[in-house]
């Protein structure tokens, strides 16, 4: 009887530091930004990824300046059935209010990309509020929906673009590393295709902007990455991505 009373305390001392030590990883993982639920990559409030454990990938779309390749890159994504997310930014989504709602009406998603495109991490919180709600009133003016993702122009932010856009209901997304084509710089489609899709893996947000190059890359840059088993979505459904 006395063996059996020791077995007994010494199942509950086990079992007590099992729990032990699954409540100290979740408190460092909660420390280091990550969130165990869906492997986003996040760091300081910010996603780089969505779902690193899923088959999705996003082709991140960011249009501030230009329209004249949209149309043959909305052709495409259309003849290949992909719907990705298209973050516009207020200035142009003024001037190019039709397009915007084409863009709409063919099932993509639409996010925010600040009003006049500044670089959010050297403005103060309430030019980060400005820049993120006004260019959100307008779009719910031209087609009536309430944005929830922003991409803070040339990647620039700190703790107050963070802090702006999460009490405006945002999540804020940059690019996986090593996924920005660079393709406002270089004009080489095969260079862009490249960085598209080299190590290529689940989650990952690709950013492209809409210039020729890209839209001379872009039916084989959607035809490699599904070829090697990845389902392109838009941003929504690469974070939620089971």
């Amino acid at each position: 009887m006395k063996t059996k009373i020791w077995t007994i305390s010494g199942r509950r001392i086990f079992s007590n530091m099992i729990i032990f030590v699954m409540l100290f990883v979740l408190s460092c993982s909660a420390g280091l930004g990550l969130r165990i639920a869906t492997s986003s990559k996040m760091y300081n409030g910010v996603y780089y990824s969505g779902n690193e454990n899923s088959n999705k990938v996003t082709l991140m779309i960011n249009v501030y300046w230009g329209t004249e390749y949209l149309d043959d890159m909305l052709q495409i994504l259309e003849d290949n059935n992909v719907k990705t997310t298209f973050f516009v930014g207020g200035v142009w989504a003024v001037q190019q209010s039709e397009m915007l709602e084409k863009i709409y009406e063919k099932g993509h998603e639409i996010a925010n990309h600040g009003y006049y495109h500044k670089e959010q991490g050297k403005i103060s919180e309430q030019q980060n509020r400005e820049e993120i709600l006004n260019t959100h009133r307008l779009v719910k003016g031209l087609i009536g929906i309430d944005m929830n993702l922003f991409a803070p122009p040339s990647g620039s932010y700190d703790k107050k673009t963070v802090e702006a856009a999460t009490e405006l209901g945002y999540k804020t997304i940059m690019w996986t590393e090593g996924r920005d084509t660079i393709d406002w710089r270089d004009k080489d489609s095969e260079l862009i295709y490249s960085r598209a899709v080299k190590n290529c893996k689940g989650g990952d947000f690709v950013l492209m902007h809409p210039t020729l190059a890209t839209k001379n890359a872009l039916d084989r840059i959607i035809k490699t990455i599904v070829g090697m088993g990845f389902e392109l979505c838009t941003v929504s459904e690469n974070l939620a991505g089971q």
